[in-house]
């Protein structure tokens, strides 16, 4: 008969808490599942092993998971998963959002923790649910969802594999991961201006300028802005410098400084119908900055000081003209009349008078008589 001794050592004590389930593998096959209490196991041949997992975590996570549902000792006490290739699973916890379940065989105690699993097609590359903002911030939702979010006043133009989907509106989007290639562009709707500097042209007179000009424009076509060029605004860029070295080197440099307001309207005319192209509407075209030479500027100054000193002398001479015609038709009057001339002499008398003494000097007879007949 065997002592106490000998069967303790043919023996295995193993306790079950209540919080806990034993996983029983006997020769590394499992043979079952042990509940709350003491169990005697009887292993000679140390064969017998036992993993105690606590239920208080609600995934029962083991290498042999798939032996264990196919054995049926779950059946009461878990809920099996089995996800497919194109199913996803979204799980809360105690009505809280926990994870997102890849592909796999999954297994969750039933009666331990509030658990409640939504299982999705994720050959909907897209995912649309009412508590996406939520799972936005779950570290494990980021594994298997690609997340973008759209701000205001930008759109974004989402491609799938290559092609083009849809346009979308400011907010929260989220695509599955490793289903197809989704890529989003986001692309900003306000107006924007682009500087068009640096560009030294020669006009048509063999002068050349640098000039800067400014275009504004904006985006009314998102997907023709992010497929038709690799970038539309450089695209834009470089037609409005084209269209600046035409206009420009057609026009001579006085008629060109003369109607510069009319060279961007021109400008603007030639870039529009490659711009709505593009996708864009320019919105306007200024010449901002027109520099020259530091010769031809110097040369510049001396013609417009020529034609300013020009332009004086031209009016010094037509007021001369003037006082000189006023003065001839005024001594033809006189010269008419008399007593319109005897009277401009009393005038001329008075005004001598009236500055001091008059001393009248007789000479001539005839002026002496009219003297004293005017006196």
């Amino acid at each position: 008969m065997a002592t106490l001794e000998e069967k303790m050592i043919l023996f295995r004590r193993i306790k079950i808490r209540s919080d806990e389930i034993g996983l029983l593998f006997r020769d590394r096959e499992f043979k079952g599942l042990l509940t709350e209490g003491r169990h005697w196991l009887f292993d000679p041949l140390y064969k017998v092993r036992v993993r105690i997992v606590s239920q208080r975590d609600p995934w029962l996570v083991h290498d042999k998971l798939d032996t264990i549902v196919k054995s049926g000792a779950l059946a009461e006490r878990a809920e099996v998963l089995d996800l497919k290739d194109h199913e996803r699973a979204l799980v809360w916890i105690d009505g809280r959002f926990s994870v997102v379940l890849s592909p796999g065989l999954y297994a969750y105690w039933k009666n331990t923790r509030d658990v409640r699993v939504e299982i999705l097609d994720a050959r909907q590359v897209r995912f649309q649910h009412a508590e996406l903002s939520v799972m936005a911030k779950s570290a494990h939702a980021a594994r298997l969802l690609e997340i973008c979010r759209i701000e205001r006043e930008h759109v974004g133009v989402l491609f799938q594999d290559g092609k083009y989907i849809d346009t979308l509106s400011p907010g929260l989007y989220a695509f599955w991961r490793d289903v197809a290639v989704a890529k989003v562009v986001e692309v900003d709707m306000r107006e924007t201006m682009l500087d068009v500097g640096g560009q030294e042209i020669m006009t048509a007179d063999k002068v050349t300028l640098r000039m800067n000009a400014v275009v504004t424009f904006r985006i009314v076509d998102a997907r023709q802005a992010v497929t038709v060029s690799e970038g539309a605004q450089q695209a834009l860029y470089r037609d409005v410098q084209l269209a600046l070295r035409a206009v420009v080197g057609a026009s001579e440099l006085d008629s060109f400084l003369a109607a510069k307001d009319e060279v961007a309207r021109e400008l603007e005319k030639m870039v529009r119908d490659r711009a709505t192209h593009l996708g864009l509407e320019v919105v306007s075209i200024g010449i901002r900055d027109v520099i020259l030479p530091g010769d031809m500027k110097d040369l510049m100054n001396k013609v417009t000081e020529a034609k300013k000193a020009a332009e004086a002398n031209l009016i010094v001479r037509r007021e001369e003209t003037a006082a000189m015609r006023s003065q001839a038709n005024t001594a033809k009057v006189l010269d008419s009349n008399p007593t319109l001339m005897r009277l401009r002499e009393l005038e001329v008398l008075e005004k001598i008078a009236s500055t001091g003494n008059l001393n009248v000097v007789l000479g001539e007879k005839g002026l002496a008589d009219r003297v004293v007949n005017l006196l």
